[in-house]
């Protein structure tokens, strides 16, 4: 345990106390400085080609690893493909970056237990992922037979000791979009955890009160879930004010505040269920904003000033680096990271695009000031 110590500073809003692990908290005269071990994004887009080449310096700069998903066209569905995708990425990264992806494959009705083993073998391999047929971009490859074709990879992912990281929405069009997490949980998740009570299970970027208490509920150490900064920030209210903001579209799409509110008290909480994944999804402004918009918020750049002014709000400062640093790699079996990063409070402004040979990538919250900024420790 490391004592956290304080310059008096009018900006502090928590009780002072003591912290656990590594994290460390100073003011400077009016600037407060927090001291994390480097963060890891447990749910990250990369894209390929251009887009990759464009967008992954934003997460190495700021994460020590992320899971990659394997979401492209055609899916990430063998360990091959896995190897060759997270070389492209290696080859992407900027000059002296540690960043490490840690790759997923993409489930099918027809992926094999034996590509499981291939994939446990592989260390490149960390998890396979869900998607209900259809249920987002690029996910018309995904599963519609969970329980028939796909139990015996799920077994060998028990095996194993393989997570399966869940799209948790249903994509049965008579199911009301904002019911369809709600609906996934007491149809496909909770039957799945009764039935496979050891296959660990991450349910990604939750965005319900339902699934908090889900999760709750749960076994610790078996289930867990990803929270991403637009569920964290902003309520279903975002998607409409002053006009349509395509932007502000993603899937799972954003929820009433009542659930803003539940998720935000879960990942302030200090529960270790709960751990930073940003769910950044880059598309070319013409695909957000077009007649028929690609879901997906990139937020990248901003996520952990984000994260920070969400627990700064609610005085939970303290456990801000259990969340983004700890958790994940708990949950995962991996150690912790040994790099630190620094979040400064300084008010800076987020760029109202980033510019590419192919065309613009629009950014959460862009144009708006931001309190806190990351830079390396």
């Amino acid at each position: 345990m490391i004592k956290t110590s304080f310059l008096p500073c009018k900006t502090l809003k928590f009780p002072l106390a003591k912290v656990e692990g590594s994290r460390q908290l100073k003011c400077k005269g009016p600037r407060m400085e927090l001291t994390l071990v480097q963060p890891d994004d447990w749910h990250l887009h990369l894209r390929d080609g251009e887009l990759l080449q464009a967008v992954v310096p934003h997460s190495a700069n700021h994460f020590g690893r992320a899971i990659v998903m394997p979401n492209l066209k055609p899916p990430v569905t063998t360990t091959a493909a896995a190897v060759t995708y997270r070389e492209s990425i290696l080859k992407a990264l900027p000059t002296g970056s540690n960043f490490n992806p840690l790759m997923t494959l993409y489930l099918t009705d027809s992926t094999s237990p034996d590509e499981i083993k291939l994939a446990s073998c592989s260390k490149v391999v960390f998890a396979v992922k869900l998607y209900p047929a259809g249920a987002t971009t690029n996910s018309q490859d995904g599963v519609t037979d969970l329980f028939g074709r796909c139990l015996p990879v799920l077994e060998q992912m028990v095996e194993h000791n393989m997570p399966l990281l869940v799209h948790g929405e249903v994509t049965d069009p008579s199911v009301d979009v904002f019911d369809r997490e709600k609906v996934f949980i007491d149809t496909v998740l909770r039957p799945l955890i009764q039935r496979l009570p050891k296959l660990k299970v991450v349910m990604e970027h939750i965005t319900t009160m339902d699934a908090v208490r889900f999760v709750e509920s749960c076994e610790e150490g078996f289930v867990a879930a990803t929270v991403t900064p637009q569920h964290l920030l902003l309520n279903r209210n975002a998607l409409f004010q002053g006009g349509l903001q395509p932007h502000n579209y993603c899937l799972p799409v954003l929820k009433r505040e009542i659930h803003r509110q539940a998720i935000v008290s879960a990942v302030t909480s200090g529960s270790k269920r709960f751990f930073l994944g940003t769910d950044s999804a880059p598309h070319e402004r013409r695909r957000k904003e077009c007649p028929c918009g690609c879901a997906g918020i990139y937020n990248a750049p901003v996520a952990l000033a984000l994260y920070a002014k969400v627990f700064e709000e609610a005085g939970a400062l303290d456990r801000l680096e259990a969340f983004t640093s700890l958790n994940g790699p708990d949950f995962y079996g991996l150690p912790r990271n040994t790099s630190k990063i620094k979040l400064i409070k300084t008010s800076w402004k987020v760029p109202e695009s980033f510019s590419f040979s192919f065309g613009d990538i629009i950014p959460m919250f862009a144009g708006e000031t931001l309190e806190w900024q990351a830079s390396s420790s």
